[in-house]
């Protein structure tokens, strides 16, 4: 037994050091043929695998023939409208294989497609249009209405296009005048690396959404590091419920499956009714997450399909700790790889050893291609702390720390440049200058991590999230994992409010629940899992979170309505020190609180408290003739 399992540690080893390698050398010529596209790679694989199928969905299917004609259509399109190099079109249009096309094709002749999210409208869809000032928009026909919302407050309104649809201006009837065929010598366009290819926007979960530059050396990087990573093949296939406006869900995930010369399944959206059925009817072997997505699953009925898959890997990034053993063993998942990584950023690490928990680490033979460090940081100032000479401190082991990446001025090594945004503004506040010594510069990752004693990296909270209270540091991913895992709790989003006459924030955790919900049980739990000033001192009870597209929470509203029971008709409560236990927060509780009486008058104010341990029992409420929230 034990020759056995020394055999399988080997085995893993040697499996972890080929990725490597693999990615190593796929990505190895990328600077050096600087006029190899991505869409140029496609094409490569067209004439190979031309009868093979490429992109899958239930409204159309693509072989890698019909998916390079349908580029080179929106290649000529481009050219006829007289898009010029780094000109930008727009693209609104949900998952499918159409998408992709769009976006090869314009770009193989020098336009820049920026892909727009189709979950917003009015101000904030004309806030991402004005920002990269297309010349033209196309939009899928069945969008065209959100997008009318917005075209009252853009600067310039760009040409319109409708894809599917018959009546004008119908974008399908204007490329049947297009031929499919290669672009002839005269046809193509001085294209390379350097070049912008598209324009991809930040989540906006603490702002506007900004428009991140990526150049097609990053696809080229992104899509062909991953290919090595997962040893994608001909006989690989993906499914891919993300969204395609993401770098994840519209390049790393379909571009790393067609490198390798395999296929993408491409659902419109996420869902967990039907997630395990799809995959089997589909005869997928990869599938690509986000962390939630997964959670989502864990709380989904058992279905026999669950376990009657192909799946050899699952690849993504935020996959939490309490949720990683649960997903791997109840859905049988071989292998997960899991990294990290964002669109603009220059800091990428990578577990592909499957270290549960962890989100990457970098051998040690590879430092100097992924030069990424944590720095002490001051987590009320929200700036890295200095020492006497004005440098940043290195983290110690397992001391958590702010990821930045070096920008350094060799050009060849892609993966470690920032290409900024559209807004030179907030391009410049990613810079931190004069780190280790006068005159470097790092990318501000703005992601708060600690690294352990054998090098593997671990996720800790955004730099935003993280609050102090009572002197101390709270981490919010650390409070939302001890909620979940607590038994009725589905989700949890943990962030910090003030509170009169208090320094920092006291921890405020919304939460989506069952009716059953044990308060005095979850108490005493979180009592025994997090010390006493991570403990949430409000809890606000709702039966859905808004999130992103890519199931991020946001927040900005859930701070400013703070623990005010008139601000919704959430039950909330509040964790009363004295009694050991939530009480309902009433509009007497909430002014006392705003008064700044609370600390000193606690025992007073517990007299007009009522407890309530079920969040949908209001029986003590109205025995007591006080009204509900």
């Amino acid at each position: 037994m034990t020759h056995t399992r020394t055999q399988k540690q080997r085995n893993g080893r040697a499996s972890v050091a080929q990725a490597w390698v693999r990615a190593i050398e796929m990505t190895a010529s990328i600077a050096r043929q600087p006029d190899r596209i991505f869409p140029n790679v496609l094409d490569q694989r067209a004439a190979e695998f031309a009868g093979s199928p490429a992109l899958l969905s239930e409204r159309e299917c693509l072989t890698y023939g019909t998916l390079a004609e349908r580029s080179n259509r929106y290649a000529r399109w481009a050219l006829a409208q007289g898009i010029g190099q780094g000109e930008t079109v727009g693209l609104f249009m949900p998952n499918r294989p159409e998408y992709l096309a769009v976006w090869a094709g314009v770009t193989k002749v020098g336009g820049v497609v920026a892909l727009l999210n189709t979950n917003l409208v009015g101000l904030a869809l004309a806030h991402c249009i004005n920002v990269v000032e297309p010349k033209h928009l196309i939009v899928a026909a069945e969008l065209a209405d959100q997008v009318s919302t917005a075209l009252p407050h853009l600067k310039v309104i760009p040409a319109l296009w409708i894809s599917g649809a018959a009546s004008s201006p119908s974008l399908d009837r204007e490329l049947e005048q297009h031929l499919g065929e290669p672009l002839s010598e005269n046809e193509r366009r001085p294209v390379t690396i350097e070049d912008r290819a598209l324009y991809i926007y930040t989540s906006g979960t603490t702002g506007l959404p900004k428009a991140a530059t990526v150049t097609h050396g990053r696809v080229m990087q992104w899509t062909h590091w991953f290919a090595g990573m997962m040893d994608t093949r001909p006989a690989d296939r993906m499914y891919d419920c993300l969204p395609m406006y993401h770098s994840v869900g519209g390049v790393q995930a379909t571009g790393a499956v067609l490198v390798g010369g395999g296929s993408v399944v491409l659902q419109e959206k996420f869902s967990a009714r039907r997630f395990w059925s799809d995959i089997v009817r589909w005869d997928c072997t990869l599938v690509q997450y986000i962390g939630e997505l997964c959670r989502y699953l864990i709380h989904t009925e058992p279905t026999p399909y669950e376990k009657d898959h192909r799946i050899r890997m699952a690849c993504g990034n935020g996959l939490r700790p309490d949720v990683w053993d649960e997903f791997k063993n109840r859905f049988r998942i071989p292998q997960i790889f899991e990294f990290y990584a964002a669109t603009e950023g220059n800091v990428s690490l990578f577990n592909i050893d499957g270290e549960p928990g962890a989100i990457g680490r970098i051998p040690s033979y590879l430092a100097h291609r992924f030069p990424a460090v944590l720095v002490r940081l001051d987590i009320e100032k929200g700036e890295p702390v200095r020492n006497e000479q004005g440098f940043c401190i290195r983290s110690a082991p397992n001391e958590v720390g702010e990821a930045l990446g070096a920008l350094r001025k060799d050009q060849s090594n892609i993966g470690s440049r920032f290409d900024g945004y559209t807004s030179r503004e907030a391009s410049e506040k990613k810079i931190l200058y004069d780190v280790f010594e006068p005159g470097d510069a790092w990318f501000r990752t703005g992601d708060l991590m600690r690294k352990d004693d054998r090098g593997f990296f671990y996720f800790v909270d955004r730099v935003g999230d993280t609050f102090r209270w009572k002197g101390e540091n709270v981490a919010t991913s650390e409070v939302s994992m001890a909620l979940c895992a607590f038994r009725g709790i589905k989700e949890a989003n943990v962030y910090g409010v003030a509170v009169p006459g208090a320094d920092g924030r006291a921890g405020m955790a919304t939460l989506i629940a069952g009716s059953d919900l044990d308060l005095t049980a979850l108490r005493a739990h979180l009592t025994n899992r997090l010390p006493s000033y991570a403990c949430p001192m409000f809890l606000r009870i709702r039966s859905e979170m808004e999130v992103t597209a890519t199931f991020k929470y946001t927040k900005s509203d859930l701070v400013r309505e703070g623990y005010d029971p008139s601000a919704s008709a959430d039950p909330i409560y509040f964790n009363d020190p004295v009694r050991e236990m939530f009480v309902r927060v009433d509009q007497v509780l909430y002014q006392r609180i705003q008064a700044g009486r609370i600390s000193h008058r606690q025992r007073a104010l517990n007299s007009e408290i009522i407890p309530v341990r079920n969040p949908n029992d209001l029986t003590a409420e109205k025995a007591a003739g006080v009204d509900g929230v």
